[in-house]
Parts: structure tokens; C-alpha cells; sequence
């Protein structure tokens, strides 16, 4: 049986995925630094010191195939994929084999501008549909995969 694990910090969709993770009857693992700790009810949650990429490895190191991972993190999604996890974003966009070339690529043609001093429009404010969107196309996601273990 799949779990669903969330890179923890800073997901503003924690609360639509422990309860989508309930309808499937899936195992829920929150996992953040001690700067963001929190517990909900109907999830585990693992706390690990502060530090780069601190939650990214533990994340990693415990996803398993067709596990759940809910992030916003390009890099950690591309581990994920490697691993035969379905990485997710916030805003419900699936992180594939044929999107995260690009999606890293622009995160690094990113970093370059800021890099060299440039500056870059920030993401758009989070709106209502987004989080409908997320919550569609993780059960979707799920019902994808229960249908498959049937």
C-alpha cells in the first residue's frame, strides 16, 4: 500500500492531502525541520534538524515505489521519479519523466539570472482554485494507483 509523504514546509495543501490520504485509507508522513514543526491529526509527522536540503533526504531516503510525495521542490520530485514514486506539486501538477528536464532546466536558467544580479517576477498569490486543483488530481492520482493494486 502507497503512502503519501509532504515535504512539510511551508505546504500550504497539508490539511487537503491528510484527508485524501484518509478516503484511500493511505499512511500520511509530514516531514519538516524544527523551524516548522506542526502535527496534525491523521498523519505521523518527522521532525529533522534545520539544515539545506535536511527534509529533501530524509523525504528521499524513505519514499518507496508508488509512494505519494507531495512538494514544490523540482529537485526532490526528480529523486522521487527515480525511485518510481508520483511526485505532486501544491497546485496539483504531476511531476513526469517528460516534464522535470525542463522544470530543472528553468530552476537553473533561474538561479543563473539571479545569480548574475537579475530579478525574477515571483510566483503568483495562491487562489482557491488552485487548491481544488491540487485536491483533483491527487485523487485522481490515488484512484489511479488503489485501481492498479486491485
Amino acid at each position: 500500500m502507497a503512502t503519501i509523504l509532504i515535504d512539510a514546509d511551508g505546504c500550504p495543501v497539508v490539511n487537503e492531502t491528510i484527508r485524501i490520504a484518509r478516503q484511500f485509507g493511505l499512511r500520511c508522513i509530514l516531514i519538516c525541520d524544527t523551524a516548522h514543526e506542526f502535527h496534525r491529526d491523521g498523519a505521523e509527522t518527522i521532525i529533522v534538524s534545520k539544515g539545506a536540503d535536511a527534509v529533501d533526504f530524509v523525504l528521499v531516503n524513505r519514499v518507496q515505489k508508488d509512494d505519494i510525495v507531495v512538494t514544490q521542490d523540482y529537485g526532490l520530485a526528480a529523486m522521487v521519479l527515480a525511485k518510481k514514486g508520483h511526485p505532486i506539486d501544491q497546485n496539483g501538477r504531476l511531476y513526469t519523466e517528460e516534464n522535470i528536464d525542463q522544470l530543472l532546466f528553468a530552476r537553473h536558467a533561474a538561479q543563473k539570472v539571479r545569480m548574475a544580479g537579475g530579478r525574477l517576477k515571483g510566483p503568483k498569490k495562491r487562489s482557491k482554485e488552485s487548491n481544488i486543483r491540487f485536491e483533483e488530481n491527487l485523487t485522481q492520482l490515488c484512484t489511479r494507483l488503489a485501481r492498479r493494486d486491485e
